[in-house]
């Protein structure tokens, strides 16, 4: 069967659908990079709570500014915005057909700035990437000179970004007499309710001072941590989704079975009631996105560039190699962990392995390819605040510096590198030769430790390993090092 909302009442056996009524929906959340993990987490959990017959008036409306939003969209719509999320663990495949979303703007800044400006919506919620918020690797805070920021700030009406598609739209909701959304971060990026606040409010100082001050007075910005495993989706997700639960579905998605999500609970207009269906509402969300940052994502990196280089196609097998196993729980256990302080209630080693395990889920078939793009602004958000945080302690980073060199290596053989700051890293990464600093010189994602001796001199140490010997006999060398 094709999915639609006419089909729902027909779903194949094995497969869960919506027990609420979709056409009873209205809307109270806009998401605003409506991607795979948006579908797969906050979609999932508005859908669970729709289900026990709460809060039916924060259905989601999608938005999105990028070249590709415009398909997805017109994707969603022909199968009336519902998706099917199949869940992934050894032994089992589970599917649902979620329908907490109910529409999707016009891919045009007009139609998004009038959505922002509708009272109806209580929450614009957000997943841009961890390189969308403009910040300045050097001093963590708002970069002011991107030629986009300087667009919007120019050019309100017109902006690029989605901070001036916030600015415009907040605007608007000002100058008609509307109290503004909360809005909420769902990126990875340490203290995102903070970074969006500074994002925002920077772009707002360079436009309106005014503008700037009531939104510091009046708009919330909760910080949450977002977690769950979850793959591009390909041809073989579509076609799993229709040979195994006969469903003709354009964009599911696959997933692993985990997912976590914990919020500061600051929302002025109100929020729905997600801690009804497993979300977990704090005062101080800064340990739970810590431990995810420096521990989950971090792992990530780690295994993802000597995985590369060594030949691994996915996550799950590269996890099967016991020395990326090995790497992933000496790196964490000898130089990450002891980075973080103690906080009841949370147990890091515990995470840790949880952790492992879900890396080692084979049936969620996540690429090693996926977790190496990016690297230009994942690098500064999940490791190199570790390497900081231990070279202040002046503990051991051996293994932190080596898997830096194990992205520079990996930027340097890569005909198609995936990042932004492609063509710059490449050529830096390829004359990092003796010395070895070129590559450390890169101040927009070092920042400060472009100049710390004690980080360079680990990682020309470790460059020049690499260029005279293959990645896994330089990775079995640190996992046959005594502790420091």
């Amino acid at each position: 069967m094709r999915l639609s909302t006419d089909t729902l009442k027909n779903l194949p056996d094995g497969v869960a659908g919506p027990s609420y009524d979709r056409r009873a929906l209205t809307p109270g959340i806009l998401h605003i990079g409506l991607g795979n993990f948006h579908r797969a987490h906050q979609a999932v959990y508005l859908d669970a709570l729709f289900d026990l017959g709460l809060d039916h008036d924060w259905a989601i409306i999608g938005a999105g500014i990028m070249p590709f939003d415009r398909e997805r969209r017109e994707m969603l719509d022909r199968q009336d915005y519902l998706t099917t999320v199949v869940e992934m663990s050894e032994d089992r495949r589970d599917a649902r057909v979620t329908g907490a979303m109910i529409g999707f703007c016009p891919v045009d800044t007009q139609s998004i700035i009038r959505q922002i400006a509708d009272p109806a919506i209580r929450i614009v919620s957000l997943t841009i990437t961890e390189g969308g918020y403009f910040i300045d690797a050097t001093t963590g805070a708002f970069d002011p000179q991107d030629p986009d920021i300087i667009h919007d700030a120019q050019n309100p009406t017109e902006p690029r970004t989605v901070f001036g598609l916030l600015l415009a739209g907040l605007a608007l909701r000002r100058q008609n007499g509307h109290p503004p959304p909360t809005i909420l971060s769902c990126d990875n990026i340490p203290d995102n309710g903070r970074i969006t606040r500074q994002a925002l409010c920077g772009l707002a100082a360079m436009y309106s001072p005014e503008l700037c001050d009531w939104i510091s007075r009046n708009v919330a910005f909760p910080g949450s941590m977002v977690d769950r495993i979850t793959p591009a989706t390909t041809d073989s997700t579509r076609a799993l989704v229709k040979q195994r639960f006969g469903i003709i579905d354009a964009a599911p998605v696959a997933c692993e079975p985990f997912r976590q999500w914990v919020m500061e609970d600051n929302f002025p207009l109100g929020r729905p009631a997600l801690e009804k269906v497993g979300v977990q509402f704090v005062q101080d969300i800064t340990p739970f996105e810590t431990m995810k940052l420096r521990i989950l994502n971090a792992g990530h990196a780690a295994i993802a560039y000597p995985s590369a280089l060594m030949g691994h196609a996915f996550v799950h097998d590269a996890m099967a190699d016991p020395d990326i196993s090995d790497w992933l729980d000496q790196l964490m256990r000898r130089e990450v962990i002891p980075t973080l302080q103690p906080v009841p209630g949370l147990d890091y080693r515990d995470y840790l392995d949880t952790c492992t395990r879900r890396f080692s889920n084979p049936a969620v078939r996540d690429t090693i390819a996926r977790l190496c793009q990016d690297g230009s602004n994942r690098q500064p958000k999940f490791v190199l605040p570790t390497l900081t945080a231990a070279l202040d302690q002046s503990r051991d980073i051996e293994g932190l510096a080596l898997e830096v060199a194990f992205w520079c290596r990996y930027c340097a053989e890569t005909a198609d590198l995936d990042d932004p700051r492609a063509a710059m890293l490449a050529r830096a990464a390829r004359d990092c030769s003796d010395p070895p600093a070129g590559f450390l010189a890169l101040g927009d994602v070092f920042g400060p430790l472009q100049h710390n001796a004690v980080f360079a001199t680990a990682f020309a140490r470790h460059i020049k390993a690499l260029r005279e010997q293959d990645a896994r006999t330089v990775l079995r060398r640190y996992l046959n090092r005594k502790e420091a």
